[in-house]
C-alpha cells in the first residue's frame, strides 16, 4: 500500500528526492513518516509530518537538509534530500499511521504501515 521510490547513487554534497505513494486507501488523514536502516544498524527516524503537513519533525542529523512534504490530492509524501553525506546511506522506508500523537511522531511503533524500502547510497 506504500511504494517507496526515488532512490540511487549520489555523490557526498548531492541531491535525492525520495517520494511514497500510497494506495489501496486514503492516507490524508495519517501521519507519514520516513525512517532508515544502515547496514548492521537499527532502524532510525529520518522525518515525519502530520497529515494536514503544518507540522514536520526531523532527526537531529538531517535537520536543515532534509526536507519532509505532503499532496494529499496525489496520496504521496516527498522527502527532499541536499547536501548528503556518506552517512546518509541506508535503505529508507516511508510509513503511516492513525492517531499519531506528538510525542510519538517520531517513534517507529507509531506506523502501522509501511514501505518496501529504497536504498541511497552517498559516495565519498
Amino acid at each position: 500500500q506504500l511504494q517507496a521510490s526515488g532512490g540511487g547513487l549520489v555523490q557526498a554534497g548531492g541531491s535525492l528526492r525520495l517520494s511514497c505513494a500510497a494506495s489501496g486507501r486514503t492516507f490524508s488523514s495519517y501521519s507519514m513518516a520516513w525512517f532508515r536502516q544502515a547496514p548492521g544498524k537499527e532502524r532510525e527516524f529520518v522525518a515525519s509530518i502530520k497529515w494536514s503537513g503544518g507540522s514536520t519533525y526531523y532527526a537531529d542529523s538531517v535537520k536543515g537538509r532534509f526536507t519532509i512534504s505532503r499532496d494529499n490530492a496525489k496520496n504521496t509524501v516527498y522527502l527532499q534530500m541536499n547536501s548528503l553525506k556518506p552517512e546518509d546511506t541506508a535503505v529508507y522506508y516511508c510509513a503511516a499511521g492513525s492517531g499519531v500523537i506528538l510525542t510519538m511522531m517520531r517513534q517507529i511503533r507509531a506506523y502501522t504501515f509501511w514501505g518496501q524500502g529504497t536504498l541511497v547510497t552517498v559516495s565519498s
